[in-house]
């Protein structure tokens, strides 16, 4: 099964608001999506109640992930979620560690870019893929993206941090999706289009881990 984590230590930075799109994305492009809110603020949960629909289902574990993601793999799920709480608390480390991919959402501002240094800290301390996520930043004139993000990027490309390469826009379109309990795939074109970009740009990479985690296993157990 494949995990991936949404962590940032800063507040506000759209974690909840991916997870619930991509899980949209991903549910009707028919993969199973369990959503593990571990954050105890419960948007992700407010949300799922809102929608009132069984999928992507979605399990509370504000008190710990690891339970969760075993009873996401037994019940057939191919894909789980996790909705981290803003902090860099022991919830937060046991998500990462247990995460094929950790997406790390940020806006483009210097107290973001400042907060996420110690999420990219953790992920490299846990020896964890992850890929910095621009969301919630200002739109692209004649196909060229804001000056802000422009240096944002580049100062995370100074500090070797991984980067998506396209964004995910401030649109309303992603507020009132989640209003009505929906994804953005079923509000928007707009919006359902950069999702789907993320979402094919993540599938891709967590292919490519456990390609290259099979490839080491075999070369392990050939010197066994």
């Amino acid at each position: 099964m494949n995990v991936i984590a949404f962590a940032s230590r800063k507040g506000g930075t759209g974690k909840s608001t991916l997870a619930a799109h991509l899980a949209v994305q991903a549910t009707m492009a028919h993969r199973s999506v369990l959503l593990i809110d571990a954050d105890p603020q419960g948007s992700l949960s407010l949300w799922h109640e809102i929608r009132a629909k069984e999928q992507p289902a979605l399990r509370r574990a504000t008190r710990g992930t690891q339970e969760a993601v075993k009873s996401a793999a037994r019940e057939g799920h191919e894909w789980a979620f996790i909705d981290t709480p803003p902090n860099l608390s022991a919830s937060v480390s046991d998500a990462i560690r247990l995460a094929t991919l950790v997406l790390i959402p940020c806006r483009a501002s210097v107290f973001d870019l400042t907060a996420i240094v110690e999420t990219i800290d953790l992920c490299r301390k846990l020896n964890r893929p992850y890929s910095v996520i621009f969301n919630a930043v200002p739109s692209k004139r004649s196909d060229a993206e804001a000056a802000i993000v422009s240096d944002a990027r580049h100062g995370l490309t100074a500090i070797k941090a991984p980067v998506w390469s396209g964004q995910i826009t401030h649109r309303s379109d992603y507020c009132f999706a989640l209003g009505a309990g929906a994804g953005a795939r079923e509000f928007s074109a707009t919006a359902a289009e950069e999702i789907s970009r993320l979402w094919s740009v993540i599938e891709r990479s967590v292919k490519a881990i456990n390609e290259a985690r099979r490839s080491a296993h075999s070369r392990q157990a050939s010197f066994a």
